[in-house]
């Protein structure tokens, strides 16, 4: 669906539009991070061990990242304004499941339900910010999609921290209901109304096929990683790879493949989607290992290590509009690049002096610095995936992005803490110690996208088409 026109970003329908698909989309960020502050407290009610609370996090991950290129072809196909506020009425019910969960396994299975309602609203909200609006409003559109949706996950922790300490970690997820039915309502009133729906099928096998390649090995990564490499994660690893054999040869050769490898073939969508990988692995363990730190092994509160996180928020709410308006002018080149570096010196600095007794004051220059790496990197990353592909494809290439950073967040929670030989078994300095290690590993992965960032993306914007 190409954009003929479009509304200014300014106008009433405008705001109306970015107002809609922000705080959707920023319900579905926000329960990507939110659930990490109340991870100690889960683990005590529910009595999770280390791997459960992985699950947790992953079980929304995985199936966020399996069906999200899914969800883009259905709107494709479906309708844009239809499958998103399909998607957001089925991520508010999936919220209440979770609420009510009685066990662990209960709500990993609540979680993964909760991911698949994700996967249908997020990129449908992001095609229609940009399709909605005029050329010139665009970039700066997608520059505040970004950043207030990076506020809700950011601000996750500090809400979540909140809510747990005055009523329940089940509140987290009660929140969802009244906002979602807030999206619905400003949405069906303001976004622009679906054109007829595109003739084409929807790829359900290659859907499984994905959902079947990710679980096994999130599986193989946190059984072995944890545990040792025995044959059942040998075993689940081994299907892991069968399922993504499979399902690239279904993807080269279906009628109407879920991902068009064909997107592939652009310089700058490629190397922005690598740039994704790189950083949003770094930043969903960093996430999960830092809450865990402040609280398992420094003893915070999970209000008071929520308010360790809120200079991300504040820094994100700032800089990513303007980051935007910048990339712009300059191309994406060096707002990337710059921003994934000063994403891997926060997290450095985090590591090596934030995480003691004495290290409040260094902690909190860590996390700024993550937040203007991260204010630099992800409106230029977002409008760079975006203008990578035609406008008849920005459902599909959203929905790729989007499948790209849940997957890099989902092997980062999975890696990361085996990488540093994390476990809440573990307590005080040997605890902390493993945490350096696996925030260092995730600062080399910052490193390495900056140099995709330098080397892969352009000097210039590719020109939209």
């Amino acid at each position: 669906m190409a954009n003929h026109g479009g509304v200014a970003l300014r106008s009433r329908a405008g705001r109306g539009i970015l107002g809609a698909t922000v705080l959707a989309s920023g319900l579905a960020f926000l329960d990507s991070t939110v659930v990490n502050v109340a991870l100690p407290t889960l683990g005590r009610e529910l009595g999770a061990s280390t791997a459960g609370l992985q699950w947790v996090v992953d079980a929304y991950l995985l199936s966020l990242s399996a069906f999200v290129l899914l969800g883009g072809s259905l709107g494709d196909v479906l309708g844009r304004k239809r499958s998103f506020l399909a998607g957001v009425i089925a991520f508010a019910v999936t919220s209440g499941l979770c609420g009510v969960a009685s066990s662990i396994g209960v709500l990993c299975f609540s979680r993964a339900l909760q991911g698949a309602a994700a996967a249908l609203l997020v990129p449908n909200s992001l095609a229609l910010v940009k399709d909605s609006m005029r050329a010139q409003d665009q970039d700066s559109a997608v520059g505040a999609w970004a950043g207030f949706s990076g506020i809700t996950s950011a601000a996750g922790p500090l809400l979540g921290g909140w809510l747990i300490e005055t009523l329940s970690w089940r509140a987290v997820f009660f929140l969802n209901l009244p906002l979602a039915a807030a999206a619905v309502a400003i949405g069906h009133r303001c976004l622009p109304r679906d054109r007829e729906a595109r003739a084409g099928g929807v790829d359900v096998a290659g859907a499984v096929l994905a959902a079947v390649s990710l679980g096994a090995m999130a599986y193989a990564l946190i059984d072995g990683l944890a545990h040792g490499w025995g044959w059942g994660s040998g075993a689940c690893g081994a299907i892991a790879l069968a399922a993504l054999a499979a399902f690239l040869v279904r993807e080269r050769r279906a009628r109407a493949p879920m991902l068009p490898l064909g997107l592939f073939e652009g310089r700058q969508f490629t190397a922005a989607n690598l740039v994704t990988l790189a950083l949003y692995f770094a930043l969903s363990g960093a996430m999960f290992l830092i809450v865990l730190a402040l609280q398992h092994g420094l003893g915070y509160s999970a209000f008071g290590s929520s308010l360790v996180l809120l200079p991300v928020a504040a820094i994100l709410l700032v800089l990513s509009p303007l980051a935007g308006r910048l990339a712009r002018r300059i191309g994406y080149r060096w707002p990337m690049a710059a921003g994934s570096i000063c994403s891997g010196v926060g997290l450095v600095l985090t590591a090596r002096a934030g995480l003691s007794a004495d290290g409040f004051a260094a902690l909190l220059a860590g996390m700024c610095v993550l937040g203007v790496g991260l204010g630099l990197a992800v409106a230029p990353l977002t409008a760079a995936v975006l203008n990578g592909v035609d406008d008849a494809k920005t459902g599909v290439g959203a929905a790729v992005n989007n499948a790209v950073a849940r997957l890099a967040g989902l092997l980062g929670v999975a890696i990361l803490p085996g990488i540093g030989g994390v476990s809440i078994a573990v307590t005080g300095d040997p605890f902390l110690e493993s945490v350096r290690r696996s925030l260092l590993a995730a600062a080399a992965a910052c490193a390495a996208g900056a140099a995709v960032s330098w080397f892969g993306v352009p000097r210039r914007p590719r020109a939209a088409a």
